[in-house]
């Protein structure tokens, strides 16, 4: 967990410098995007910040539902569900990642 959050690191600054700083928020369309998709280098970029983010985000949950939760099986129960949540999501993102791209 904690190298993916020291990757997580870089990736998300690497996105605000790039998407915010660089282009511009204004200059970001549909067009962009899809140029951008255009590389595979960008698509992975794109994935594994989704999925470390996610992921971050998901844990910190957890953690915080652990705080709650006395009983071992409903903590075990809470878990599972979280990292489902997490797949599922994760990979509905992937697949918008890898085919919602229209040629640029």
């Amino acid at each position: 967990m904690r190298y993916r959050e020291l990757l997580l690191i870089p990736l998300a600054w690497g996105h605000v410098l790039i998407q915010d700083v660089l282009v511009g928020v204004h200059s970001i369309d549909l067009d962009y995007v899809a140029l951008r998709w255009a590389s595979l280098g960008w698509r992975v970029y794109d994935f594994l910040l989704l999925t470390f983010a996610f992921a971050h985000g998901v844990n910190g949950l957890r953690r915080v539902l652990n705080d709650y939760i006395r009983q071992d099986s409903t903590r075990k129960a809470v878990t599972w569900l979280l990292f489902a949540l997490w797949l599922i999501l994760s990979l509905i993102g992937a697949m918008a990642i890898v085919g919602g791209v229209r040629s640029p």
